[in-house]
């Protein structure tokens, strides 16, 4: 499970991206996003997750605690199914 840290917006998304992704390619198995911590986020977010999912092919991909206003925010960008939000 790799975990998002509590705010990732525009400012922070390309430092953090480097450090995310490397852990993202690191195994095998299934590729789980822990985004329970993430308070203060903007579309960066999306594009981050969007970003890892690229970078793990053939890898089942999920995201579990994300917060309501993210998963709106992906519907509303038609990629909310590419994300696999789960409870």
């Amino acid at each position: 499970m790799l975990a998002l840290p509590a705010k990732l917006d525009i400012a922070d998304a390309s430092a953090a991206l480097p450090a995310l992704a490397s852990a993202a390619q690191q195994g095998s198995g299934a590729l789980v996003i822990d985004a329970s911590a993430l308070k203060n986020f903007d579309s960066s977010a999306i594009a981050t997750l969007l970003e890892l999912r690229r970078r793990a092919p053939g890898r089942e991909f999920s995201v579990t605690g994300a917060p309501a206003a993210m998963v709106e925010l992906a519907t509303l960008y038609g990629v909310a199914e590419l994300l696999a939000f789960k409870a």
